[in-house]
């Protein structure tokens, strides 16, 4: 807090209108397993400021890790003359003064001393136990591509030179194990699961871990293709939270003043099925994506951007905000540069009470995707195609697995055709999705 502080005072005094700095430092630890054998040990640590200032109109940028004196002196001046040379912009600006946080901040339990404490040893033994129960699991389990576990800590102080003092701590740790199946025709299968928490005895055990991996691994052997035709899909978890990432694009006020979304102009109308609910909720205790104040200084808040179907706002920073003539969202974000735009926080599709299982069982005939490969997604028309594996449902159970297809329809009526949502939503991840059905997709398969 003091160096950040400090660098503001002195952007001021050099004849700066607005200053801000990010003060951060951390460390992360990863470690890799494969086959029993340690693969990778990787550990850094990090201390850097950012800052950003505003002279004139004009905005500039810079960044450091060189904490000395000279350092610092170099990247005070470095800001200044990146002023000087930078182009107006009518729109640039600090947030608005009366917008700022003021008073306590809510404690959301970001941190875990103990997950910081964590030594290589430690990792490579949870990341050892993870994989050998995948492998203990079924002889059918031949190989490995390792299972890595992970875990980061750090802090960060932000300061505005309108007047906002701030700073929290977070951590962070995953194991991931990702088991190898011989299949016919000496085809592969792979499989992984993982498990990601704030505070490391939140985390399912590893043991656990490796069999639900080596599970999703042998229940893909004898994948097939299946014929191409229009039927029901059914996204579990892992992929229904990418495709309401793609949703969360779209709906960022930059990606609106600029165009880019197919979301233009649909404030207030219906863009999904009335069971969808998405809101971007920064104050859940221990969540991914908590935040208790955004990256302008901004209190933290709940926001509902789909209600029953029906946009309801867009993600805004103060920029956007301007831009879009509203209000910002208190969804700025702020990078350790010193750069600002907005993002969303924990991005969540509301659950129902409808069982995840029910869903599948309530559907005669279609595909239940469990995995999705390349990046097939226009922002600006909505247009959605990508390959994708699972299996196929038959009579409300899953009949035998599928893999080589590619499934594809405009994300508009994708949403719109949403008639079931499940009860699953598990938030290991920052944005998070129950298990839900489309009523019909194209599905390309032989």
């Amino acid at each position: 807090m003091e160096l950040a502080e400090q660098v503001v005072t002195r952007a001021r005094k050099g004849g700066a209108d607005v200053a801000e700095a990010i003060a951060r430092s951390g460390s992360e630890l990863t470690t890799k397993v494969r086959l029993g054998e340690p693969e990778l040990v990787e550990e850094a640590v990090h201390k850097g400021l950012g800052m950003r200032i505003i002279k004139k109109q004009r905005v500039a940028l810079t960044s450091t890790s060189d904490l000395t004196p000279r350092g610092i002196d170099r990247f005070v001046a470095d800001a200044l003359e990146l002023a000087d040379i930078s182009q107006e912009d009518a729109f640039a600006g600090p947030a608005d003064p009366e917008l700022i946080a003021k008073g306590p901040l809510p404690a959301l339990d970001l941190y875990d001393p103990s997950g910081g404490e964590v030594t290589a040893a430690q990792a490579i033994d949870i990341a050892r136990r993870g994989e050998q129960a995948a492998r203990d699991a079924d002889p059918r389990i031949t190989n490995s591509e390792g299972a890595t576990f992970s875990r980061s800590a750090g802090a960060f102080a932000l300061v505005l030179s309108g007047g906002f003092r701030g700073g929290f701590a977070g951590s962070y740790a995953q194991l991931v194990v990702s088991p190898i199946a011989d299949d016919s025709g000496d085809k592969k299968r792979r499989g992984f699961y993982f498990t990601g928490r704030r505070h490391l005895a939140d985390l399912d055990a590893p043991d656990a871990v490796g069999r639900e991996a080596a599970r999703r691994t042998l229940r893909k052997l004898g994948a097939r293709k299946v014929a191409t035709c229009e039927a029901p899909v059914v996204f579990d978890p892992d992929v229904a939270r990418s495709m309401l990432g793609l949703l969360g694009s779209c709906i960022m006020g930059s990606s609106i003043w600029r165009k880019s979304s197919y979301l233009v102009g649909r404030e207030g109308t219906r863009i999904a099925s009335d069971l969808i609910t998405v809101v971007d909720d920064p104050l859940i205790p221990r969540a991914p994506g908590s935040r208790p104040f955004d990256g302008e200084g901004l209190l933290a808040r709940r926001n509902v951007v789909v209600e029953q179907g029906i946009l309801k706002t867009y993600l805004c920073d103060s920029y956007s905000g301007r831009k879009l003539k509203r209000p910002p969202t208190a969804s700025a974000s702020r990078g350790a540069g010193g750069g600002v735009g907005p993002s969303t926080s924990n991005f969540l599709l509301q659950p129902t009470s409808t069982p995840a299982a029910e869903i599948v069982r309530s559907t005669p005939r279609g595909l239940y995707v469990t995995e999705m490969m390349g990046f097939g997604f226009n922002a600006v028309t909505g247009d959605f195609s990508r390959g994708a594996s699972g299996f196929w449902i038959e009579n409300g159970e899953l009949a035998y697995p599928v893999s080589e297809v590619t499934i594809s329809l405009n994300l508009d009526e994708l949403l719109q055709r949403i008639d079931a949502v499940g009860d699953d939503l598990d938030l290991r991840t920052s944005t998070c999705s129950p298990t839900f059905r489309v009523s019909s997709m194209t599905i390309a398969g032989s």
